[in-house]
């Protein structure tokens, strides 16, 4: 029987230094296939002799002759034979180099439809070329300066704001190595970022950060959060570096619908924004990185926005710039649904990204600054991962084949048993054990909750004040 001691969120405690707040000024996971697209068939039986596109010339080299006639490709340029298939996270697996295939697929789409326009272009222009004396067959776009300045709460004004405070973090150990993301926290130096990012690194091997200006720097860890998957590290030797932390938006305020952008640099690509919507609040996740690690819980804001591996530990803003979530795992269709992160495989994004809501990363982040270990709010239960009912069941045995209620802890003295199965906590519902544990982490030690159960056919209820455990052991 598989059980998990379910753990929690830490103590409150004090702010990181220098953070801004929402509104105020910044002080501040392999693609799939993709459709087939047919081969431009040329439209005269023979094929004039290769010459190099004018555009494209050498020079002291001939240049391209006219374009044919209209509906004629373009000399030296056939249609290719068809795309090829396109390329195919985690942050710990080592980043692998594009596969040839992918990046012959995905580029042969965009030849394929810049040969398109430029046929018909050609062969329009070619026509018209006939009927006029002299002068030019393009019409160039009149430039509106304001139209190069980008609004501030524009897509791309957010972007161009956050991206000097986004971070690429490249972890490398005895084992492995991997990359991924993170942003600035306070003007000390601290970095937010995700565990799995951070862990090849933790054993004495070497962690560097580098900018979206290409300044590195080395980093130290200065505390982990196993279970939340949250982790800070601290740049060494920054005296010079530009420190604007990304403000901090309010993660209990994100609606279904909400506007979110994603920055990181998935497949080692940083500096990538994508885009998307808050697809769902509180779902729960229970997230592994394929390598025999220790699970990590979270109630997470879904994303439809892309994230790829790479992306771990990398912000999710909200329409203000805000950051409102720590990406931190995605759903892909090889995985089978049970490696949040794709493990090994290295799958891509399908749309269904996860992220550690803002409000619960800080409480851990300021905790790992202030102590550095996590604090996490317990009910001194073991719950039973392997139950198919509707709920959270209680083990029949603890760890180690002890008590599956802790004696004298919180479950026991608000007089849950071995075999309950509580299906609410407040006002959640509760449906499985990764819902029980990433729920409980969104409370604090001390905090008391009410929860729905039952025994025996029968529906109770009682208050549970929530323990604390300090640390991953």
């Amino acid at each position: 029987m598989s059980t998990e001691n379910e753990g929690g969120l830490p103590a409150s405690g004090q702010d990181g230094g220098g953070r801004p707040l929402e509104g105020e000024p910044g002080v501040s996971e392999q693609p799939r296939d993709t459709a087939q697209m047919p081969p431009v068939p040329p439209t005269h039986p023979s094929t004039p002799p290769p010459v190099p596109p004018s555009a494209f010339s050498v020079p002291g080299q001939p240049t391209a002759p006219p374009p044919p006639p209209l509906g004629q490709p373009p000399l030296g340029q056939q249609p290719p034979n068809g795309p090829q298939d396109p390329y195919g996270s985690y942050a710990l697996s080592p980043t692998p180099e594009p596969k040839r295939r992918g990046a012959g697929g995905l580029v042969v789409a965009v030849i394929v439809a810049a040969l398109v326009a430029g046929g018909v272009g050609g062969g329009i222009g070619y026509w018209a070329a006939n009927r006029a004396d002299n002068g030019s067959t393009t019409v160039s776009s009149a430039v509106d300066p304001k139209a190069l300045n980008r609004p501030p709460n524009s897509i791309a004004g957010i972007a161009n704001k956050a991206l000097p405070s986004v971070v690429t973090i490249n972890a490398s150990g005895s084992q492995e190595s991997g990359t991924g993301t993170g942003f600035v926290y306070d003007t000390q130096g601290h970095i937010l970022t995700n565990n799995h990012v951070v862990a090849p690194a933790a054993g004495g091997g070497k962690l560097t950060v580098t900018f979206s200006n290409g300044k590195t720097y080395d980093a130290e860890v200065v505390g982990r959060a196993q279970g939340y998957d949250i982790a800070v590290i601290k740049l060494k030797n920054a005296g010079d570096a530009k420190l604007t932390p990304l403000p901090l938006g309010n993660s209990d305020q994100a609606q279904v619908g909400d506007a979110t952008i994603a920055i990181g640099a998935p497949f080692g690509l940083s500096g990538t924004v994508t885009t998307g919507i808050v697809s769902a609040k509180n779902r729960p996740v229970a997230s592994s990185d394929g390598q025999g690690t220790t699970a990590s819980y979270m109630s997470a804001l879904q994303t439809d926005a892309s994230i790829n591996p790479g992306n771990s530990g990398g912000p999710l803003l909200n329409a203000n710039g805000a950051v409102i979530g720590v990406n931190s795992a995605i759903q892909s269709a090889n995985n089978g649904g049970g490696n949040m992160f794709g493990g090994s495989s290295q799958a891509g994004s399908i749309g269904l990204g996860f992220a550690i809501p803002i409000n619960e990363a800080k409480y851990v982040a300021d905790t790992l600054i202030r102590t550095g270990q996590p604090v996490y709010a317990v009910m001194g239960l073991s719950v039973n991962m392997n139950y198919n009912g509707q709920g959270a069941q209680i083990s029949d045995n603890g760890a180690n084949g002890g008590s599956a209620v802790t004696p004298g802890g919180p479950g026991d003295k608000a007089g849950l048993k071995a075999g309950d199965v509580i299906t609410k906590l407040d006002d959640t519902m509760i449906d499985s054990g990764p819902t029980l544990i990433g729920t409980i982490w969104q409370h604090r030690p001390g905090d008391q909750v009410q929860i729905t159960y039952q025994r025996g056919g029968s529906t109770h209820t009682t208050t549970v004040t929530l323990g604390e455990r300090k640390g991953d052991s």
